[in-house]
C-alpha cells in the first residue's frame, strides 16, 4: 500500500526592518531547531551573550544573557534594560558576590524587569535557597561539569539549568537530561552550526549565542567601506583616462 508523504512547506514570513536592521547581529539559524523554553507566555530559543549595549541593542535574538566576571551592580541591569530589545537574563553573582548580595541583587534585577535572573556555578546551595524565597522570577544556575551536583540546585529552587562545558557541554547536556527529563536546559552550543545542532540533539532547548566582539564587527565594516572606496577610485580613474 502507498502512504501519502506529506511535505511541510516553508511558510512565507514577510520582514520588514530599517536601514539599521542590516547590521543587526544574527544569531544562527540551526538554534530554530531546537524546542524552546515559555517563560511567562513567551518561547525562548535563542539567547545572545554579551553586555555589550550596541551589540544589545542590535540582534535579533529571543533573551539578552547579560552575565559578566564582575560585581554585579544595579547600574549594570538599568543601563541593559533601558536598551534591550528582548527580555533579560541577569547575572546576579555566585562567585565573590554570594548569600544576601546576591538576593539583593536579584530583587534589584526583578525590578528592572529582568525575565530571570543568573547564578554562577560556584554559588552555594544557601544563595538559591535565599534567591527562591525573595523573587517570583526563575532562577537560572549554571552548571560547568559533569561532576556538580545538579540535583541540589534544583532542590534549592533553580527552575532552569545554563550548561556551559566547553567542548564537553553537550556530553554534560545528554547526562543532565537522562536523570531530569523536564527541566528546561539552556546550553553554549559552540562555534558552528554542527556543534550547535549536536547540543540540541543532546537534550539543550535553548542556546547561548556568543556573537562576535564590538571589535570585530567594526573590523568587517570597515573593510567592506575600504572596498567600496577603492571600488569609487578605480571607477573615477577609468573615466578619466576615457
Amino acid at each position: 500500500m502507498n502512504k501519502e508523504i506529506k511535505i511541510k512547506e516553508e511558510k512565507f514570513v514577510p520582514e520588514i526592518g530599517s536601514m539599521a536592521s542590516d547590521d543587526l547581529v544574527r544569531v544562527p539559524r540551526e538554534i530554530s531547531r531546537c524546542s524552546g523554553i515559555r517563560i511567562n507566555g513567551k518561547r525562548i530559543k535563542s539567547l545572545i551573550f554579551t553586555t555589550d549595549i550596541a551589540i544589545i541593542m542590535n540582534n535579533n535574538a529571543d533573551a539578552i544573557f547579560a552575565v559578566y566576571p564582575f560585581t554585579p551592580h544595579p547600574s549594570i541591569f538599568a543601563a541593559i534594560t533601558s536598551v534591550a530589545q528582548a527580555p533579560v537574563f541577569a547575572g546576579v553573582g555566585g562567585g565573590t558576590t554570594r548569600g544576601a548580595r546576591s538576593r539583593d541583587m536579584a530583587l534589584l534585577a526583578e525590578s528592572h524587569g529582568c525575565m530571570a535572573v543568573v547564578l554562577n556555578a560556584p554559588a552555594p546551595v544557601e544563595t538559591f535557597e535565599l534567591i527562591a524565597e525573595s523573587v517570583i522570577c526563575p532562577i537560572v544556575a549554571t552548571i560547568i561539569s559533569k561532576y556538580t551536583d545538579v540535583q541540589e540546585k534544583i532542590d534549592a529552587g533553580a527552575s532552569i539549568l545554563n550548561i556551559s562545558g566547553g567542548p564537553d557541554t553537550a556530553e554534560i547536556v545528554r547526562k543532565i537530561r537522562k536523570n531530569n527529563p523536564t527541566i528546561p536546559i539552556i546550553a553554549t552550543g559552540g562555534p558552528t552550526g554542527d556543534s550547535i545542532l549536536k547540543t540540541i540533539d543532546a537534550g539543550a532547548n535553548a542556546i547561548s549565542y556568543t556573537p562576535p566582539s564590538n571589535g570585530d564587527l567594526f573590523r568587517i565594516k570597515m573593510d567592506r567601506y575600504r572596498e567600496t572606496a577603492k571600488k569609487l577610485f578605480d571607477e573615477n580613474e577609468s573615466k578619466q583616462t576615457d
